[in-house]
């Protein structure tokens, strides 16, 4: 009798693998990472404490609807508690609402290259992936994307600002691809740096949804808020949209440690203005500094800068390693690269400035 494997979803064929940044190696050359977009600073004030004391009920399961943070979000954002919803970082939350709204038939669009979560969730769940190319400016193309619009569009994604290239599309082009698109699409407006942002005509997407039923907003407490390890994500979405979350999250997946510590981070606002306005004026040094060298660097309103570097791009991203920085490579597109402590800058700075004179 001859055995056969267990049958598994077609759709799973050939998706794509997520990449994680490279880890700084142990004991090696390597002394920085500036590959995953990590705040670079330890926990703020208060927040470590907040995790231990919950790590002493790890025996137990965590509150399951996360009620203490999501009150603390609601009042943070001037939002009914109705239209939060958590999820394990802004990716899971992200897969949920593609499983709360396509499946096999259906589209879920994007800017490409974007968050390269994007096509790993959208097939997982037998949806289509519909790519739309950046402008040669590395932005949105959101005329484009309105155009790409048809009747089996589900949900689209507007990362802004855009990871991996940093930049990000201005309110009256927003708000006017936003009256384009049909009221039954969702659109979901992936905030994950946010914070960094410091162009005052980049809209804060929460404004956004307010009036608009079809708009939900992504934000994570992995980047400005330094909490990648513990994985807690949240979206801001009206009561239809913010009700299937609820109901197609992993049971208990944000960890009471997790919860605790968001809502110890929520409540040091000022020390983490504080942080995060360090890391732009470093962000601000960087690109100019890059410029200055010489480089074509997009306006980035994010933690990271973006060098197009195509068949080059390994070349740079060894050479980086080397002189002990690692960053995130795109093979055959381009480099992404994390602002981190003043030290990791200037030895990527440096690194850039021999690698453009051989160029």
């Amino acid at each position: 009798m001859s055995e056969k494997s267990p049958k598994l979803r077609a759709e799973l064929d050939g998706i794509p693998t997520y990449k994680p940044g490279k880890p700084a190696a142990a004991g090696g050359a390597v002394a920085f990472k500036l590959s995953s977009n990590e705040n670079p600073y330890p926990p703020l004030p208060g927040v470590l404490e907040s995790a231990v004391a919950a790590a002493g009920n790890f025996n137990r399961y965590p509150d399951m609807a996360c009620t203490g943070l999501v009150n603390e979000l609601a009042e943070r954002f001037g939002v009914p508690v109705e239209h939060v919803a958590t999820g394990t970082g802004s990716v899971g939350v992200a897969q949920s609402l593609i499983q709360s709204t396509a499946g096999p038939g259906d589209e879920v669009m994007y800017a490409w290259r974007s968050f390269e979560a994007y096509p790993i969730i959208t097939q997982i769940s037998g949806a289509t992936s519909v790519q739309v190319p950046l402008t040669d400016g590395d932005v949105h193309d959101l005329d484009a994307m309105a155009e790409a619009i048809t009747d089996r569009t589900r949900l689209i994604f507007v990362c802004n600002p855009n990871n991996p290239t940093g930049t990000a599309v201005r309110r009256a082009e927003l708000e006017r691809f936003l009256d384009r698109v049909p009221s039954d699409v969702l659109v979901v407006l992936d905030e994950a740096y946010r914070e960094f942002v410091r162009d005052t005509d980049i809209p804060d997407g929460i404004e956004l949804y307010r009036s608009r039923p079809n708009v939900a907003v992504l934000r994570t407490f992995s980047k400005a808020y330094g909490l990648a390890g513990l994985r807690v994500g949240f979206a801001i979405a009206h009561e239809p949209v913010a009700a299937a979350l609820r109901k197609t999250a992993v049971p208990f997946g944000v960890s009471q440690l997790a919860q605790d510590a968001a809502v110890a981070s929520l409540r040091a606002e000022d020390e983490l203005l504080g942080r995060v306005g360090t890391l732009v004026c470093e962000r601000t040094r960087v690109y100019e500094g890059l410029v200055k060298q010489g480089w074509t660097v997009p306006d980035t309103q994010a933690n990271f800068v973006w060098l197009r570097l195509g068949e080059r791009t390994l070349d740079f991203a060894a050479a980086c390693e080397k002189a002990g920085v690692v960053v995130r490579p795109f093979a055959g597109e381009g480099l992404r690269v994390t602002i981190g402590e003043p030290e990791a800058n200037d030895l990527f700075l440096h690194t850039a400035e021999a690698f453009r004179k051989e160029l």
